[in-house]
Order: structure tokens, then C-alpha cells, then sequence
């Protein structure tokens, strides 16, 4: 039997077998929630977003929300509405969500966090407290994303990764001069195994091989090889 506070907001009756909800929690229509999870007080979950079991949603969290467009942005969002977490997530404090948007089984979502529309993640993730990651990111499994790292659109980050904290990357070499132009969007790719060392900058499009390693504060401006390692500004190969 689920425990539902009288100040909740319900409107759901797909709610599993010892869930909690919390305090001024609100869950709209179409919401399916596994057994055992628990939301915490203020938290929003928006209509047909799917919980799987043990998963934990601490408190000021919004979960399923819409991308908007305003004036002053060239691309209209598209979306489904729709958003799946698994089982055995923990997801922090004032964490947003957005629709589109699928996270696997067993992943850590830091407080302050920020997932944007079609963004991927598969299972044993570790989301960094404010990390950003933008929109259509792919993250594969058991990869590291540090606190206050910021994954740009359209980046790829491999099985095992290891991104530090304060790393950013870009897409978009024209500083969005010319607009929204889908085919010159590039963001980076981190290959499996590979690991960014603190402040470290990755440029749009560069490839970050397998297993390489990028030092800390360096800004990559072209491919890293498989297995190198890479330091300064411009990055360059050094010896291990």
C-alpha cells in the first residue's frame, strides 16, 4: 500500500506497492511510479512520466519538463512527451528533467542538475551536482560526470568515461552567429575509458579516443588518439 501525504497532489492511480509521497509533492495524469520509491516533498512529476522501482526523488525536483522556445531562440524545440527513469535511481534536490528524455537503471542524478530533451543515458551514471548536459546528449554505462561539467548538445560519452568537474564543451564553432544550423552542430565525442581532467575544454567535434587522457585545464582543439595523452592550449601529445 502506498503512503500518499493529505497535502499531495495525486492524479495518477498507476502507484506501486510502498511508495511514499511527500509533502506538497505533485503527480499529474498518466504518471506510473514502481514500488517502493519515494518522493520527496515539492516535487513535480508531470503527466505520463514512468518511474521504475527503489528509485528516490529528493526534494524542489521537476520531473517531465516541456522545452520551451522564447524570442531569443533560433530552434524550436521538438519533444516527445514523454520521460523514463529506472529502477533504482537516485535522483537529488532541484533537479529538472525534461520530456524526451530516458535514463537506465541504478544512476546517481546530483542536486541542481539540468538533462535537457532526448538526451540518453544508459545505467550506473554518476550526474554530477549542477552538472548541465544539453540537449541529445548520449551517455553509455558506468561513466563519471563531475560536478559543474557541461555536456553541450549533441555530445557522445562512452561506457566508463570520466569527465571532471568544471570541464565544458561546445558545438557550434560561428558562436551562433549564423543561427540554428543543424548540420554544423557538432559536439564532442569521449570515447570509452577515456578521462578530462578538471577545467579542461573540448572544442565542437573533436574525438577524444579510447582509453586517452586529457589534462587538466587543457583545450582540445583537434582529435585525441586512442590511448594518448594530451595537455596544454592548444592540447598536445606528451609522453606517459
Amino acid at each position: 500500500m502506498a503512503s500518499i501525504h493529505p497535502s499531495a497532489v495525486v492524479e495518477t492511480d498507476a502507484i506501486g506497492a510502498g511508495v511514499t509521497i511527500s509533502e506538497f509533492a505533485v503527480v499529474r495524469p498518466g504518471v506510473r511510479i514502481g514500488d517502493r520509491t519515494s518522493i520527496h516533498p515539492h516535487v513535480v512529476v508531470d503527466a505520463d512520466v514512468a518511474i521504475g522501482a527503489d528509485v528516490e526523488v529528493l526534494p524542489g525536483t521537476y520531473l517531465g519538463r516541456a522545452p520551451r522556445a522564447a524570442g531569443a531562440i533560433a530552434r524550436e524545440p521538438s519533444f516527445r512527451r514523454r520521460l523514463s527513469i529506472g529502477s533504482g535511481c537516485a535522483i537529488g534536490a532541484n533537479v529538472v528533467i525534461y520530456y524526451d528524455v530516458e535514463i537506465g537503471e541504478d544512476n546517481l542524478v546530483g542536486d541542481g542538475a539540468s538533462i535537457r530533451e532526448l538526451c540518453r543515458i544508459g545505467r550506473e551514471n554518476v550526474v554530477g551536482r549542477e552538472v548541465t548536459l544539453d540537449r541529445g546528449v548520449i551517455v553509455g554505462d558506468g561513466a563519471r560526470i563531475m560536478d559543474k561539467a557541461h555536456a553541450t548538445g549533441e555530445m557522445r560519452i562512452g561506457d566508463g568515461a570520466f569527465i571532471a568537474a568544471l570541464v565544458v564543451s561546445t558545438n557550434d564553432n560561428s558562436f551562433g552567429r549564423d543561427g540554428y544550423v543543424e548540420d554544423e552542430v557538432r559536439g564532442p565525442v569521449v570515447e570509452a575509458g577515456a578521462m578530462i581532467g578538471g577545467g579542461a575544454s573540448l572544442l565542437p567535434g573533436v574525438v577524444v579516443g579510447r582509453g586517452a587522457i586529457v589534462g587538466s585545464g587543457a583545450v582540445v582543439t583537434r582529435d585525441v588518439a586512442a590511448g594518448s595523452t594530451v595537455f596544454g592550449i592548444p592540447a598536445r601529445p606528451v609522453d606517459r
